[in-house]
């Protein structure tokens, strides 16, 4: 039986997506006159909000263009961010299956608090993961070892869940079951390049899937 749970947050667990291209897409407009499209934003993930400005910004304000970044992502949350009764359903389940549960994402911990207080997760996982916590982003499997390490849980007994090609390729270099999906409206790979070891379509799918392999 799998003993952890972990997961990707944006476009996995929270359909985040769009207020991080409209915040992103604030501060490029603002800071250095450009239109970026949401693929070019999709193109620069990998590193937390904070790295993505560093590494991408022309601007010499960077520190005034993360400033920007957190409140367009926190003044526009709640327009562009609502609750999914599937994904809370989902997490019920699993802790009601007793399953120990968490997130490794590449958001920094800023905006990964406002999004969790928003939705109601603030108080669910029992390891929280994110961009600020690690040395090298996903594609690298730091996050997910340090998650497991956490846990107290082997790699053998972890499932790693997430929408983006990054996720996948992280959760095979620290050798744990991956899942794949596009279950939220908007998520970062129509397909993965690196093959997950099952890919679902619902969060219906995956809770079939978990009963199937508890059950035995």
């Amino acid at each position: 039986m799998n003993r952890a749970i972990l997961f990707d947050f944006d476009g996995t667990l929270a359909d985040t997506l769009p207020i991080c291209f409209y915040a992103f897409q604030s501060v490029f407009k603002k800071f250095d006159n450009k239109d970026l499209a949401q693929e070019e934003i999709k193109a620069m993930f990998g590193p937390s909000e904070i790295g993505i400005i560093r590494e991408n910004l022309s601007h010499a304000d960077q520190d005034q263009a993360v400033e920007l970044y957190y409140e367009q992502y926190s003044d526009y949350h709640n327009q562009f961010v609502k609750q999914n009764k599937e994904i809370n359903n989902l997490i019920g389940y699993l802790k009601e299956e007793r399953m120990k549960l968490g997130i490794v994402t590449g958001k920094a911990s800023r905006s990964l608090e406002i999004s969790l207080k928003a939705l109601q997760m603030d108080h669910v996982f029992d390891v929280i993961i994110t961009g600020d916590d690690v040395s090298i982003p996903k594609p690298h499997p730091e996050g997910i070892n340090k998650a497991l390490s956490q846990l107290g849980v082997p790699p053998r007994d972890a499932i790693f869940i997430g929408d983006s090609d990054a996720d996948i390729q992280a959760g095979i270099q620290a050798n744990v079951y991956t899942v794949g999906v596009n279950w939220l409206p908007d998520y970062t790979a129509p397909e993965f390049t690196y093959k997950p070891d099952y890919s679902v379509h619902s969060v219906s799918e995956f809770i079939d899937f978990v009963t199937q392999h508890t059950s035995k």
